[in-house]
């Protein structure tokens, strides 16, 4: 097929629908070098203003998973295997926990994940903050260690979905990013390139999310349900509060230590209940066909049992990690961060934790940042905690005076302070399947 790139655009900044064959022909194109990043560039930005359809959506996805490399594992370990995605928050390090945890209840847990930028974190980072954890594993050793193991989490291969990691550096600089089906169709065709079965979303909602209302994460939500249900995999996806950091933990290393507590059985009440509300959902999609409220009693079970954790430390050493909590890189400097007043935490803002702990060097500004491992913040009271005056409220883990005063002042403004205990909120808003 001759592609006609501009007439392509031009029907798309006219309102129309692509024929789905040309909108794949226009993405293949690209990703073999033979469409020039400035067309692509106002093909986006018409997508931005008209949208898509739901079958142009699909298309989008399809094309982009078509453009590379794609792993059935599946059929390879003649097992259902099952993954979650969280849409990226602060704090959000659900996947170090999850993964033992279904492992240990008898389910293959595969997942290739991505780097953090920005505030939100990324799993690949905290999996670094491991002395010797490898990520970079390739395909039939992602395979044999899921065989072996039950568990394996690495980086995206090079080969995987080429077309849409081009195309999210184009509309990262083009002002394109946030545009619901730009986004599903990102987030899902590495999700089914990727070859899990059954895939658990986690969409995140508030002041560190992506999304900042219900109502957008559940468009979102449903959408990345249609494509993945259109590609034969299972999806449910569960909307979770991002108001305030998840757990107490804001940085890589520190999170890692806060998911095996949680592994354990210790860690904090809103990150635990997450967890588990994963792991029941993914072992009610597995092939053990139980329903989601006996799933949420293994999870519990492998918890308390010990099993949970003794996976956890098998799969820290096949990827080549220490599973030695002491090992952990620790900052050389622990500032707190005390109350003005005393009273009820109205309000911990998200986004300003999540921005102190990069500010720290714990995060990337820009993609190539080096990061440190061993900074950021615990968060020691969250909303509806009540709090003496001169009382800590958070504790800051820095390389240095000045960027420990910094975030000080940062992570101190993110409070709110008042009289009256808040209404609880829950940290799931919504389930959708």
């Amino acid at each position: 097929m001759t592609i006609r790139a501009a007439e392509l655009i031009q029907a798309k900044r006219d309102g129309k629908e692509l024929d789905a064959a040309q909108l794949t022909e226009l993405i293949l194109a690209y990703a073999r070098g033979e469409v020039p990043d400035y067309q692509l560039a106002a093909f986006c930005m018409a997508v931005y203003f008209q949208g898509l359809s739901s079958a142009e959506t699909f298309a989008l996805t399809d094309a982009m998973v078509r453009s590379g490399a794609s792993i059935a594992l599946g059929e390879a370990l003649g097992r259902k295997v099952v993954d979650k995605h969280s849409t990226g928050g602060v704090g959000d390090k659900t996947t170090l926990a999850v993964g033992p945890i279904v492992a240990a209840c008898g389910v293959p847990f595969g997942k290739m994940s991505g780097r953090g930028l920005g505030h939100t974190g990324g799993t690949l980072d905290k999996l670094e903050a491991i002395p010797g954890f490898r990520v970079e594993l390739t395909l039939d050793e992602f395979v044999a260690q899921l065989r072996e193991t039950g568990l394996a989490i690495i980086g995206q291969t090079a080969d995987l979905v080429p077309a849409d990691k081009l195309l999210y550096g184009l509309r990262d600089v083009t002002a394109t990013v946030d545009n619901v089906s730009l986004i599903a169709a990102s987030i899902m065709s590495k999700k089914i390139a990727a070859g899990a079965d059954a895939i658990v979303l986690d969409v995140k909602v508030g002041d560190g999310a992506f999304m900042k209302s219900l109502a957008d994460a559940r468009v979102l939500a449903e959408t990345m349900i249609s494509l993945g249900r259109r590609a034969g995999r299972e999806v449910v996806a569960v909307l979770t509060d991002m108001e305030q950091p998840l757990g107490r933990a804001v940085g890589n290393a520190l999170e890692v230590r806060e998911a095996a507590a949680t592994v354990r059985g210790e860690g904090p009440d809103d990150f635990t209940e997450l967890v588990l509300d994963s792991c029941a959902h993914l072992l009610a999609l597995s092939d053990l066909e139980i329903t989601e409220e006996e799933g949420r009693r293994r999870a519990e079970a492998a918890v308390a049992d010990g099993s949970a954790f003794d996976a956890y430390e098998r799969w820290v050493r096949a990827q080549g990690g220490d599973p030695d909590l002491a090992a952990l890189p620790k900052a050389p400097l622990i500032r707190e961060v005390f109350a003005q007043r005393g009273g009820y935490v109205q309000e911990l803002a998200a986004l300003p934790v999540g921005l102190a702990a990069v500010h720290l060097g714990g995060g990337r500004r820009a993609k190539d940042d080096a990061i440190d491992h061993s900074v950021g913040v615990v968060c020691l009271k969250k909303r509806g905690d009540a709090v003496g005056d001169g009382e800590p409220l958070a504790e800051i883990h820095a390389r240095d005076e000045t960027s420990a005063e910094q975030a000080a002042a940062d992570v101190l403004a993110a409070y709110r302070l008042g009289d009256e205990e808040p209404r609880a909120r829950p940290i799931v808003l919504d389930t959708l399947a």
